[in-house]
């Protein structure tokens, strides 16, 4: 599949266990960013098709990057990733403009439904 998919995690095992579960199903192109504020560069840079982004990381934060994601492209596909209990961040992300979240622990149906979903 030739949709272009930035995951954004201040956790390496988590964006590789998100990058295991899409490459497996078909999807091959991924950039990867550590924080809010490095995935607003990369944005500019590479302009990806979906952003899988976490809501609480260093630097710049997930409603931070979405707001300032938006900002430079309001057609921008975000969809966050939550821990139980972040309840009100999802919902001030979804307001903000995210399409969808998924919570942790991840389960690989849910991110490749809400993955496909997203990018129908």
């Amino acid at each position: 599949m030739s949709k272009k998919i930035m995951i954004v995690d201040d956790a390496a095992f988590m964006r590789m266990m998100i990058k295991d579960t899409l490459s497996k199903n078909g999807f091959d192109s991924f950039v990867e960013a550590g924080d809010g504020q490095i995935a607003l560069g990369m944005y500019e840079q590479e302009r990806p098709d979906l952003v899988i982004m976490d809501i609480t990381m260093p630097n710049m934060n997930g409603i931070q990057a979405l707001q300032a994601i938006k900002a430079l492209d309001d057609s921008a596909r975000v969809i966050m990733c939550s821990a139980m209990g972040q309840e009100a961040m999802v919902v001030e992300a979804i307001r903000l403009g995210a399409l969808d979240f998924i919570v942790k622990p991840f389960k690989s149906d849910r991110i490749l439904q809400t993955v496909n979903k997203v990018l129908a």
